[in-house]
């Protein structure tokens, strides 16, 4: 598998201004999606709120990730199954996961924004990806930003 499997969304966009724009970008489309963010685009596909808690859910896991990357020496990331997590969405409004996606990201922005070479240099592993540099993370971050607002642009019509 590949280290980023996002990488493909991103193409030649700066991950940064992906990641300092998504939040935006989010609260856009939820906006004009009113009551339309609870329609699921097809059987089995997420609703845009469900595509906002999952990327909530996300920015927590790379919040942490990050922050261990940074603190250890080669990290492992600990992996976890979206589908199982999703299972526990309807317990969440699109607002309050909206809140804490663009609280966090703020948070990561701020980190990140601090780094230098060597910190985006350290190595880390993910178990299912292999050994990558914390500069693939933020990347992986954007790229997976672009994938999901893609799905509700679509949803959206935009």
């Amino acid at each position: 598998m590949e280290t980023n499997p996002y990488a493909r969304f991103l193409g030649q966009v700066p991950p940064w201004e992906v990641i300092d724009e998504t939040a935006g970008k989010l609260k856009f489309l939820i906006e004009r999606l009113g009551p339309r963010v609870e329609e699921q685009p097809a059987p089995g596909k997420w609703s845009a709120r469900q595509i906002i808690c999952h990327l909530a859910d996300c920015e927590i896991v790379f919040a942490y990730r990050l922050r261990q990357a940074l603190t250890q020496d080669h990290h492992v990331i600990q992996p976890f199954d979206q589908e199982q997590w999703a299972n526990f969405y309807d317990a969440c409004d699109t607002q309050t996961a909206l809140t804490v996606f663009t609280a966090v990201r703020d948070w990561n922005v701020r980190l990140i924004s601090g780094l230098g070479p060597d910190h985006l240099g350290k190595k880390l592993t993910h178990p299912e990806r292999g050994e990558m540099h914390l500069a693939v993370v933020v990347e992986t971050m954007a790229g997976h930003d672009l994938n999901h607002i893609a799905q509700i642009e679509a949803i959206a019509g935009v």
